[in-house]
């Protein structure tokens, strides 16, 4: 063992942390040279590593505006790690040893098995030579569309360059734009075209690249796995849910919906309820929505994206067996019983860990916060759960966060893009086998 390279004696979970820990460090250097910034002095490193923070865990949060503070290099910077961050470090390595035509490692398929959630390594370099080409496929048609969109408005090649730039963000589900002025995507609220395209990638980035895979295969199998049923069902039922919420409740606030014609206010709830889906694109002011509004995205937010996906969150998979828990118990069954499955014990009790350490983290985040910047409570939790979620929604902390606010806040984001589990995995030793089992014993619930 002694004689073994520090990287061999290191778990795939350490890796993963390690590796993003790096690609952050490397952007964050990079977006704090002068040749980044438009106004050729550079960024403040902690600014710096926040942005490249937000961008390669695929959040953003900003404190300054992508489209105006920054040079054509530094977009293309953040651009990248969007694209490093949305598919994971390992799945870009994987693309460049399979260009060279180099053969992937037993380790190699342990540490992609970890990054994409998968139970096994059956299939694990066909499924991301799927990812690859499904993402850069997906993007590039977005790209077009976009760009065709942006061609009435800007010259050809600044079209394009928005088009390429958006569809990468929004499909990574990112959320960084280049509309100046930290305005998103409000000046396209009532633009179908735009809303459309973005939502679809929003929506094809969060359902996780298992579940597409599943789904183009579908004319092949004609069946589709207990896992992708379970994500487009939830999926769907949370973005209608949502849009139906949010319409009810700004159909009438000027500074939301009220101001939008009919075809807008559909278009902007339905973008509202899925933008928490961990995309961080929006087209109506977020600090505008009511309180009701806001809490209702606190709490998409917290669900997030699905399992294997660009996005973060306990996941849609996390929250529907959390709900089958309830069922189950209410209505006295041993088992979680979905699609005429039943779950197994292991899954239920990580749905429940993972969603307790989320809830712990927010919290604590949150009440750290509370003391140390001077802004309502609503607004502070907003922020510590869009970064957990890897959102990117904000109500207008961010700019004005302090050094230790915007430190929390990336600790937030890099455990958010990681899984909490994940994290924990990574800092815990070796686990030692127990030799023995406790006596069962009984205390009284509820």
């Amino acid at each position: 063992m002694k004689g073994k390279p520090v990287l061999e004696r290191l778990t795939p979970p350490q890796i993963l942390v390690i590796g993003f820990a790096a690609i952050i460090l490397l952007g964050g250097l990079l977006l704090s040279m002068p040749v980044s910034t438009s106004n050729g002095e550079g960024l403040p490193i902690i600014d710096a590593l926040f942005t490249a923070t937000s961008a390669t865990c695929v959040t953003g949060l900003v404190v300054v505006d992508t489209g105006t503070y920054f040079t054509v290099f530094g977009q293309v910077v953040i651009m990248a790690l969007i694209q490093i961050g949305g598919l994971g470090f390992m799945t870009m390595s994987t693309l460049i040893a399979l260009v060279l035509r180099k053969r992937i490692s037993l380790r190699e398929r342990l540490i992609l098995q970890e990054a994409l959630n998968q139970g096994s390594m059956e299939g694990i370099v066909r499924l991301i030579r799927k990812v690859l080409v499904y993402s850069l496929t997906i993007e590039l048609v977005a790209a077009l569309l976009f760009a065709i969109r942006w061609s009435f408005d800007y010259p050809v090649g600044v079209a394009v360059y928005k088009g390429l730039f958006h569809a990468v963000s929004m499909f990574n589900n990112a959320g960084f734009d280049l509309s100046g002025e930290f305005r998103s995507l409000m000046p396209y609220a009532d633009d179908v075209l735009i809303n459309v395209v973005a939502m679809a990638l929003i929506i094809l980035g969060g359902i996780g690249f298992i579940v597409m895979s599943d789904v183009m295969d579908y004319k092949t199998k004609r069946k589709l796995s207990l896992h992708s049923k379970v994500v487009l069902s939830m999926t769907s039922f949370l973005i209608v849910l949502g849009a139906i919420v949010i319409f009810l409740f700004e159909y009438t606030n000027p500074r939301t919906l009220g101001s939008l014609n009919g075809t807008g206010k559909v278009l902007a709830a339905f973008f509202q309820s899925v933008t928490p889906r961990t995309a961080g694109a929006n087209t109506v002011d977020i600090a505008g929505l009511r309180q009701a509004t806001q809490f209702f995205i606190i709490i998409l937010m917290f669900i997030g994206a699905s399992p294997g996906s660009t996005g973060g969150g306990i996941k849609t998979t996390t929250f529907t067996t959390l709900i089958g828990a309830m069922v189950a118990m209410i209505r006295g069954k041993e088992d979680i019983v979905l699609f005429h499955h039943r779950l197994a014990k292991d899954r239920i009790y990580k749905a429940i860990t993972l969603t307790l350490f989320a809830i712990f983290l927010v919290i604590v985040v949150a009440m750290v916060l509370s003391t140390t910047e001077d802004h309502q409570f609503l607004m502070i939790l907003f922020e510590v759960t869009s970064a957990f979620g890897t959102v990117g929604l904000s109500m207008g902390l961010t700019p004005d966060l302090t050094v230790f606010g915007k430190i929390m806040i990336m600790l937030t984001m890099f455990a958010g893009r990681l899984g909490p589990i994940t994290l924990a995995y990574a800092l815990q030793p070796k686990p030692e086998k127990e030799l023995y089992r406790h006596p069962e014993g009984k205390i009284i619930i509820g």
